[in-house]
Protein backbone atom coordinates (compact mmCIF):
# COMPACT_ATOMS: atom_id res chain seq x y z
CA UNK A 1 0.00 0.00 0.00
CA UNK A 2 1.42 3.42 -1.33
CA UNK A 3 1.26 6.27 1.35
CA UNK A 4 1.14 9.94 -0.32
CA UNK A 5 3.24 12.29 0.98
CA UNK A 6 3.19 15.97 0.96
CA UNK A 7 6.56 17.23 0.00
CA UNK A 8 8.26 20.20 1.69
CA UNK A 9 10.72 22.07 0.46
CA UNK A 10 13.24 23.15 2.57
CA UNK A 11 14.04 27.06 1.78
CA UNK A 12 16.61 29.81 2.73
CA UNK A 13 15.18 32.42 5.24
CA UNK A 14 17.64 35.63 4.19
CA UNK A 15 16.86 39.55 4.21
CA UNK A 16 13.97 39.31 1.19
CA UNK A 17 12.19 36.38 3.03
CA UNK A 18 12.58 38.40 6.71
CA UNK A 19 11.20 41.80 5.32
CA UNK A 20 8.15 38.96 3.46
CA UNK A 21 7.53 38.00 6.37
CA UNK A 22 7.22 40.85 8.58
CA UNK A 23 5.28 42.25 5.48
CA UNK A 24 3.03 39.00 5.70
CA UNK A 25 2.40 40.09 9.65
CA UNK A 26 1.61 43.45 9.27
CA UNK A 27 -1.22 42.89 6.26
CA UNK A 28 -2.42 39.92 8.36
CA UNK A 29 -2.70 42.21 11.77
CA UNK A 30 -4.37 45.07 9.87
CA UNK A 31 -7.01 42.94 7.77
CA UNK A 32 -7.98 41.21 11.25
CA UNK A 33 -8.29 44.80 13.12
CA UNK A 34 -10.38 46.27 9.76
CA UNK A 35 -12.45 43.12 10.40
CA UNK A 36 -12.99 43.63 14.12
CA UNK A 37 -13.62 47.50 13.50
CA UNK A 38 -16.51 46.61 10.54
CA UNK A 39 -17.99 44.33 13.26
CA UNK A 40 -17.69 46.77 15.58
CA UNK A 41 -19.73 49.45 12.89
CA UNK A 42 -22.17 46.25 12.68
CA UNK A 43 -23.12 46.18 16.25
CA UNK A 44 -23.66 50.14 16.56
CA UNK A 45 -26.27 50.15 13.42
CA UNK A 46 -28.44 47.17 12.27
CA UNK A 47 -26.02 44.77 14.32
CA UNK A 48 -27.08 46.16 17.47
CA UNK A 49 -30.57 44.55 17.93
CA UNK A 50 -29.10 41.13 17.37
CA UNK A 51 -26.80 41.38 20.48
CA UNK A 52 -28.80 42.94 22.73
CA UNK A 53 -31.35 39.89 21.90
CA UNK A 54 -28.42 37.09 22.14
CA UNK A 55 -27.83 39.02 25.85
CA UNK A 56 -31.32 38.77 27.02
CA UNK A 57 -31.57 34.86 25.97
CA UNK A 58 -28.59 34.22 27.89
CA UNK A 59 -29.59 35.98 30.98
CA UNK A 60 -32.47 34.47 30.79
CA UNK A 61 -31.50 31.16 30.60
CA UNK A 62 -32.57 28.84 33.53
CA UNK A 63 -30.01 26.16 31.83
CA UNK A 64 -26.51 26.26 30.45
CA UNK A 65 -25.22 27.74 27.39
CA UNK A 66 -23.92 24.55 24.85
CA UNK A 67 -21.53 26.42 22.63
CA UNK A 68 -21.08 23.66 19.08
CA UNK A 69 -18.92 24.37 16.08
CA UNK A 70 -16.75 22.34 13.76
CA UNK A 71 -12.95 22.74 12.51
CA UNK A 72 -12.07 26.21 13.32
CA UNK A 73 -15.13 27.09 14.56
CA UNK A 74 -15.46 24.48 16.83
CA UNK A 75 -11.74 25.21 18.59
CA UNK A 76 -13.42 29.32 18.69
CA UNK A 77 -16.62 27.78 20.53
CA UNK A 78 -14.57 25.96 22.82
CA UNK A 79 -13.02 29.00 24.00
CA UNK A 80 -16.04 30.98 24.44
CA UNK A 81 -17.39 28.59 26.42
CA UNK A 82 -14.71 28.60 28.66
CA UNK A 83 -14.84 31.74 28.97
CA UNK A 84 -18.55 32.49 29.50
CA UNK A 85 -18.34 29.57 32.30
CA UNK A 86 -15.24 31.36 33.71
CA UNK A 87 -17.01 35.03 33.77
CA UNK A 88 -20.79 33.57 35.65
CA UNK A 89 -22.35 31.89 32.95
CA UNK A 90 -22.46 28.19 33.05
CA UNK A 91 -21.41 26.83 29.40
CA UNK A 92 -20.31 23.61 27.44
CA UNK A 93 -18.99 22.99 24.33
CA UNK A 94 -20.56 19.85 22.45
CA UNK A 95 -18.77 18.52 19.21
CA UNK A 96 -21.53 18.67 16.62
CA UNK A 97 -20.53 14.94 15.47
CA UNK A 98 -20.53 13.84 18.72
CA UNK A 99 -23.96 15.10 19.39
CA UNK A 100 -25.41 13.34 16.85
CA UNK A 101 -24.40 10.77 18.37
CA UNK A 102 -25.60 10.51 21.76
CA UNK A 103 -24.43 14.03 22.79
CA UNK A 104 -27.21 15.66 22.45
CA UNK A 105 -28.77 14.10 25.52
CA UNK A 106 -26.39 16.80 27.45
CA UNK A 107 -28.66 19.66 25.74
CA UNK A 108 -31.98 20.69 27.42
CA UNK A 109 -34.99 22.68 26.94
CA UNK A 110 -33.77 24.89 29.71
CA UNK A 111 -30.50 25.63 27.52
CA UNK A 112 -29.28 28.11 25.37
CA UNK A 113 -27.29 26.61 22.22
CA UNK A 114 -25.15 28.52 20.22
CA UNK A 115 -23.94 27.05 16.74
CA UNK A 116 -21.03 28.87 15.17
CA UNK A 117 -20.20 28.07 11.30
CA UNK A 118 -18.92 30.82 9.09
CA UNK A 119 -21.04 29.28 6.00
CA UNK A 120 -23.81 28.74 8.39
CA UNK A 121 -24.03 25.99 6.08
CA UNK A 122 -22.13 22.92 7.56
CA UNK A 123 -23.55 19.55 7.77
CA UNK A 124 -22.89 18.50 11.42
CA UNK A 125 -24.39 21.68 13.07
CA UNK A 126 -27.35 21.28 10.52
CA UNK A 127 -27.83 17.52 11.19
CA UNK A 128 -28.78 18.62 15.27
CA UNK A 129 -29.79 21.87 15.43
CA UNK A 130 -33.43 21.02 14.53
CA UNK A 131 -33.53 18.63 16.89
CA UNK A 132 -32.27 21.18 19.29
CA UNK A 133 -35.07 23.37 17.77
CA UNK A 134 -37.78 20.37 18.62
CA UNK A 135 -36.36 20.34 22.39
CA UNK A 136 -37.20 23.57 22.69
CA UNK A 137 -33.89 25.36 23.50
CA UNK A 138 -33.42 28.71 22.21
CA UNK A 139 -30.87 28.53 19.45
CA UNK A 140 -28.40 31.40 18.60
CA UNK A 141 -26.32 31.23 15.38
CA UNK A 142 -23.10 33.23 14.42
CA UNK A 143 -22.11 33.06 11.13
CA UNK A 144 -20.70 35.00 7.78
CA UNK A 145 -24.58 34.45 5.97
CA UNK A 146 -27.58 36.13 7.50
CA UNK A 147 -29.43 34.07 4.70
CA UNK A 148 -27.81 30.65 5.22
CA UNK A 149 -29.47 27.34 7.10
CA UNK A 150 -28.10 27.97 10.49
CA UNK A 151 -29.38 31.33 10.19
CA UNK A 152 -32.74 31.10 9.26
CA UNK A 153 -33.41 28.50 11.65
CA UNK A 154 -32.23 30.81 14.78
CA UNK A 155 -34.12 32.56 17.12
CA UNK A 156 -30.74 35.48 17.30
CA UNK A 157 -28.17 35.39 14.40
CA UNK A 158 -25.05 37.08 15.50
CA UNK A 159 -23.19 38.52 11.99
CA UNK A 160 -19.35 37.17 12.03
CA UNK A 161 -18.97 38.10 8.12
CA UNK A 162 -15.31 39.77 7.04
CA UNK A 163 -14.67 41.22 3.90
CA UNK A 164 -12.02 39.02 3.33
CA UNK A 165 -9.43 36.51 5.25
CA UNK A 166 -6.34 37.45 6.28
CA UNK A 167 -4.75 34.15 4.63
CA UNK A 168 -3.01 35.37 1.34
CA UNK A 169 -5.23 32.61 -0.36
CA UNK A 170 -8.16 33.67 1.22
CA UNK A 171 -8.91 30.01 2.33
CA UNK A 172 -7.93 29.27 6.27
CA UNK A 173 -10.34 31.26 8.28
CA UNK A 174 -8.32 33.76 10.33
CA UNK A 175 -9.88 37.26 10.10
CA UNK A 176 -13.39 35.43 10.55
CA UNK A 177 -12.08 33.22 13.27
CA UNK A 178 -10.53 36.94 14.96
CA UNK A 179 -14.10 38.72 14.71
CA UNK A 180 -16.32 35.47 16.18
CA UNK A 181 -13.79 34.66 19.01
CA UNK A 182 -13.81 38.71 19.73
CA UNK A 183 -17.81 38.92 19.58
CA UNK A 184 -17.81 35.89 21.68
CA UNK A 185 -15.06 38.03 24.52
CA UNK A 186 -18.12 41.01 24.16
CA UNK A 187 -20.91 38.18 25.24
CA UNK A 188 -19.10 37.07 27.88
CA UNK A 189 -17.68 40.96 29.14
CA UNK A 190 -21.88 42.22 28.78
CA UNK A 191 -23.20 39.16 30.56
CA UNK A 192 -20.31 39.45 33.52
CA UNK A 193 -21.93 43.21 34.13
CA UNK A 194 -25.21 42.83 33.71
CA UNK A 195 -24.90 39.98 36.45
CA UNK A 196 -22.78 42.00 38.48
CA UNK A 197 -20.11 39.76 38.22
CA UNK A 198 -17.32 40.64 40.57
CA UNK A 199 -13.61 40.17 40.96
CA UNK A 200 -14.67 38.08 44.15
CA UNK A 201 -16.68 35.64 41.83
CA UNK A 202 -14.01 35.44 39.34
CA UNK A 203 -11.55 33.87 41.94
CA UNK A 204 -13.82 31.30 42.64
CA UNK A 205 -14.27 30.84 39.89
CA UNK A 206 -10.37 30.60 39.47
CA UNK A 207 -8.75 29.10 43.01
CA UNK A 208 -5.74 27.67 41.14
CA UNK A 209 -5.14 31.95 40.04
CA UNK A 210 -2.91 34.13 41.73
CA UNK A 211 -6.09 36.70 41.56
CA UNK A 212 -7.88 33.08 43.14
CA UNK A 213 -5.26 32.88 45.57
CA UNK A 214 -5.32 36.63 46.36
CA UNK A 215 -8.93 36.52 47.14
CA UNK A 216 -9.68 33.32 48.58
CA UNK A 217 -6.58 32.89 50.81
CA UNK A 218 -7.81 33.37 54.60
CA UNK A 219 -4.88 34.21 57.29
CA UNK A 220 -6.02 30.63 58.74
CA UNK A 221 -4.83 29.49 55.88
CA UNK A 222 -1.13 30.22 56.44
CA UNK A 223 -0.58 31.64 59.65
CA UNK A 224 1.39 29.21 61.84
CA UNK A 225 -0.74 27.20 65.59
CA UNK A 226 -0.51 25.66 68.55
CA UNK A 227 3.51 25.05 69.60
CA UNK A 228 4.64 26.38 66.25
CA UNK A 229 3.61 30.11 67.55
CA UNK A 230 6.68 31.73 69.37
CA UNK A 231 5.55 33.55 72.63
CA UNK A 232 6.86 34.07 76.17
CA UNK A 233 6.03 35.63 79.48
CA UNK A 234 6.74 39.40 79.80
CA UNK A 235 9.01 38.47 83.00
CA UNK A 236 10.93 35.96 81.41
CA UNK A 237 14.67 36.83 80.82
CA UNK A 238 16.05 37.95 77.28
CA UNK A 239 17.91 35.17 77.44
CA UNK A 240 14.90 33.05 77.44
CA UNK A 241 12.75 34.64 74.92
CA UNK A 242 15.99 34.49 72.40
CA UNK A 243 15.99 30.76 72.64
CA UNK A 244 12.22 30.81 71.73
CA UNK A 245 12.81 33.50 68.27
CA UNK A 246 15.52 30.97 67.60
CA UNK A 247 13.95 27.38 68.45
CA UNK A 248 10.47 28.76 65.82
CA UNK A 249 12.55 30.17 62.94
CA UNK A 250 10.67 32.88 62.68
CA UNK A 251 12.99 35.91 63.88
CA UNK A 252 10.49 37.23 66.62
CA UNK A 253 8.80 36.00 69.65
CA UNK A 254 5.44 37.65 70.78
CA UNK A 255 5.20 38.66 74.65
CA UNK A 256 2.10 37.44 76.28
CA UNK A 257 0.30 38.07 79.56
CA UNK A 258 -1.32 34.98 81.53
CA UNK A 259 -4.07 34.94 79.15
CA UNK A 260 -1.94 34.49 76.25
CA UNK A 261 -3.21 37.93 75.42
CA UNK A 262 0.17 39.48 73.05
CA UNK A 263 1.33 42.90 74.98
CA UNK A 264 4.39 42.88 72.55
CA UNK A 265 6.52 41.23 70.11
CA UNK A 266 10.34 40.94 70.38
CA UNK A 267 12.16 40.85 67.12
CA UNK A 268 15.62 40.28 66.24
CA UNK A 269 15.91 43.09 64.69
CA UNK A 270 15.31 44.16 68.41
CA UNK A 271 18.44 42.28 69.72
CA UNK A 272 20.71 44.36 67.22
CA UNK A 273 18.96 47.32 68.08
CA UNK A 274 20.53 46.73 72.01
CA UNK A 275 23.92 44.73 71.22
CA UNK A 276 24.67 48.31 69.60
CA UNK A 277 24.94 49.86 73.13
CA UNK A 278 25.15 47.38 75.49
CA UNK A 279 26.25 43.63 75.51
CA UNK A 280 25.58 42.41 79.31
CA UNK A 281 22.48 40.46 78.77
CA UNK A 282 22.15 38.55 81.79
CA UNK A 283 20.20 41.00 84.06
CA UNK A 284 17.33 41.87 80.85
CA UNK A 285 13.83 40.88 81.01
CA UNK A 286 12.43 40.27 77.50
CA UNK A 287 9.56 43.43 78.76
CA UNK A 288 12.55 45.83 78.74
CA UNK A 289 13.08 45.39 75.19
CA UNK A 290 9.73 44.13 73.39
CA UNK A 291 7.47 46.58 70.97
CA UNK A 292 3.89 47.39 72.93
CA UNK A 293 0.63 46.84 71.09
CA UNK A 294 2.05 44.70 68.04
CA UNK A 295 0.51 44.62 65.13
CA UNK A 296 -2.22 42.08 64.62
CA UNK A 297 -4.67 40.38 62.12
CA UNK A 298 -7.75 38.02 62.94
CA UNK A 299 -7.75 34.44 61.42
CA UNK A 300 -10.82 35.23 59.01
CA UNK A 301 -9.20 38.03 57.73
CA UNK A 302 -7.78 37.70 53.41
CA UNK A 303 -4.43 36.96 53.70
CA UNK A 304 -3.75 39.86 51.46
CA UNK A 305 -4.62 42.40 54.00
CA UNK A 306 -1.80 40.74 55.96
CA UNK A 307 -0.07 41.62 53.02
CA UNK A 308 -0.84 45.10 53.04
CA UNK A 309 0.31 45.96 56.83
CA UNK A 310 3.43 44.20 56.51
CA UNK A 311 3.83 46.51 53.59
CA UNK A 312 2.46 49.69 55.13
CA UNK A 313 4.68 49.41 58.42
CA UNK A 314 7.64 47.49 56.99
CA UNK A 315 7.38 44.05 59.04
CA UNK A 316 7.76 41.27 58.18
CA UNK A 317 5.89 38.87 60.96
CA UNK A 318 2.65 39.88 62.19
CA UNK A 319 0.44 37.83 65.56
CA UNK A 320 -3.12 36.52 64.78
CA UNK A 321 -5.74 37.01 67.16
CA UNK A 322 -8.87 35.88 67.78
CA UNK A 323 -12.07 38.16 68.55
CA UNK A 324 -11.51 38.24 72.09
CA UNK A 325 -7.49 38.98 72.04
CA UNK A 326 -5.74 35.46 72.55
CA UNK A 327 -3.52 35.03 70.28
CA UNK A 328 -3.88 31.83 68.20
CA UNK A 329 -1.64 31.86 65.28
CA UNK A 330 1.68 33.96 64.16
CA UNK A 331 2.53 34.75 60.68
CA UNK A 332 5.52 35.75 58.76
CA UNK A 333 6.52 36.87 55.06
CA UNK A 334 7.65 34.06 54.08
CA UNK A 335 4.62 32.27 54.92
CA UNK A 336 2.52 34.32 52.69
CA UNK A 337 5.22 34.07 50.05
CA UNK A 338 4.98 29.76 50.24
CA UNK A 339 1.05 30.13 49.53
CA UNK A 340 1.97 32.20 46.49
CA UNK A 341 -0.09 35.14 48.32
CA UNK A 342 2.43 37.18 47.06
Amino acid sequence: MSVNHVSVTAVSFGPEQAQRALRLARETLQIESDAIVAADRRLSSVGGDAFTKAVGLLLACHGRVVVSGIGKSGHIARKIAATLSSTGTPAIFVHPAEAAHGDLGMVTDSDVFISISYSGESAELLAIVPVVKRMGANLIAMTGNGESSLATLADVHIDIGVEKEACPLNLAPTASTTVTLALGDALAVALLDARGFREQDFARSHPGGALGRKLLTMVRDVMRTGDAIPAVRSDVALTRALLEVTRKGMAMTAVVDDNFRPVGIFTDGDLRRMLETRQDLSNITVAELMHANPRAVRPGQLAVEAVELMEQYRINQLLVVDDSGVLVGALHIHDLTRAKVI
